[in-house]
């Protein structure tokens, strides 16, 4: 029977990694998994005497327990927030802003691009802004007026909407729901290099961002002189901003405590998920102060892998199999 490892070492490396979780859980279950787009892993079906399913991979819900309406209002960060607040769930807030002037008169005034300026001089000049449909933590970060136009330009180019937030902290936790009940726990830390003692930190940021595009995504902001400097050998330097694996980031196994826990099952039933990864802050120095970030109904697993957590890899897909009626 193939474990994680050896599935991974037998596909290219772009071939979708739920392809590849769900083929391990196949093999675990006794079900069949084939792949119908010619090896990419972007369609393949899973089929069990009960019948046949197809899925989807790469950008395709990969959760087909989560009903398309609930999995569509988390998608978007600000009708999600809208859900979260109308529960109780205490959230960072903020205000959507659209750059295009396609579609304008279905909209309601104040959320246009030449509204966002004033917005952020309320929040006193500083906000931390991402797409309103982003996900991955692309284009995730903290702006200063003066750098409102060019951001908004350089995201323009592919989406048409973003959520201007006030910038908040504490400590970064995913928790991950299904059907009311935690599965996991773990702690968000921010990607990092480390330093040679003969590059600058610009030029070791630089190398790091060599993958986040080709990944499609947005790269780190080095306009600072604190970029300048010359890190000593062995120097860990954490990147600031975005803490989202996909961008570098760091997760481990931890409690985040029962107030997250508790707003975490809130957030995901308000939105009508059964299945979502809602991403906190926890105040460190106050475990009950917790502010939801966002709900994530497609949630990606592969933190689960690098840790050792096959186990919760085939929990996951064992209750996609069961709500799907192949198990």
């Amino acid at each position: 029977m193939p474990n994680l490892q050896d599935l991974r070492a037998g596909k290219p490396g772009y071939y979708p990694d739920q392809a590849i979780y769900a083929a391990y859980a196949c093999a675990q279950l006794g079900l069949t998994f084939r792949d119908l787009d010619g090896g990419s892993g972007l369609l393949f079906g899973v089929a069990s005497v009960r019948g046949e399913l197809c899925f989807g991979g790469g950008r395709c819900s990969y959760y087909p327990q989560n009903h398309a309406t609930a999995a569509t209002l988390a998608t978007d960060k600000a009708l999600a927030n809208a859900l979260l607040q109308r529960a109780g769930v205490a959230t960072l807030g903020g205000r959507y802003f659209f750059l295009h002037d396609r579609h304008r008169g279905l909209r309601p005034a104040g959320h246009e691009r030449s509204d966002a300026a004033n917005y952020l001089a309320s929040l006193g000049g500083r906000a931390f802004v991402k797409p309103l449909t982003g996900s991955r933590g692309d284009f995730a970060r903290v702006i200063d007026g003066g750098e409102l136009g060019s951001y908004l330009d350089e995201v323009a180019r592919y989406y048409d909407s973003v959520l201007i937030q006030p910038v908040a902290a504490g400590e970064e936790y995913r928790l991950f729901v299904i059907d009311g009940e935690v599965l996991y726990s773990a702690r968000k830390l921010p990607p990092y290099v480390t330093g040679d003692g003969v590059r600058t930190l610009r030029e070791l940021v630089s190398e790091h961002d060599r993958a986040l595009r080709e990944r499609g995504l947005s790269v780190t902001v080095t306009a600072d002189a604190a970029f300048d400097r010359v890190p000593a050998l062995g120097e860990h330097c954490d990147i600031a901003g975005r803490m989202n694996l996909s961008a570098g980031g760091v997760m481990s196994m931890a409690d985040a405590g029962e107030a997250a826990v508790a707003a975490s099952k809130t957030a995901v039933k308000a939105i009508g998920l059964r299945l979502g990864a809602v991403d906190l802050f926890v105040d460190p120095d106050d475990a009950t102060a917790v502010r939801v970030i966002e709900v994530n109904a497609n949630p990606a697993i592969r933190f689960l892998e690098s840790c050792g957590r096959a186990d919760l890899i085939l929990a996951i897909w064992r209750h996609t199999f069961t709500s799907m009626g192949l198990l």
